[in-house]
């Protein structure tokens, strides 16, 4: 039970951070390019958005295929997706984030 809670607990962390729950909002959606996550997340450099998409890779939360030179990333953990929804349904359907 103490290795799960470390295991949950690991993953939370990385999951707490505003550009990384974007991230994984729009991807959600469906794989998308490095750009295209860039044009859909305000106010994110390249560097830094490399850095959290490599970190969430990192944890296995995120996949990515090469075509040339695009690298196109798709959530990898499908729990993931579930502890998403649930947070939106609770926070951003209602309204309820101040």
């Amino acid at each position: 039970m103490e290795q799960k809670a470390k295991k949950i607990a690991e993953i939370l962390k990385v999951l707490a951070n505003e550009y990384r729950l974007l991230i994984l909002c729009e991807l959600i959606k469906g794989p998308k390019s490095v750009s295209s996550l860039g044009e859909k997340i305000p106010n994110i450099t390249q560097s830094a958005l490399s850095q959290h998409l490599a970190l969430l890779k990192a944890h296995g939360i995120l996949d990515f295929t090469k075509t040339g030179q695009n690298v196109i990333y798709s959530i990898a953990d499908h729990r993931v997706e579930e502890v998403i929804f649930v947070l939106k349904k609770h926070y951003c359907d209602n309204d309820n984030i101040e």
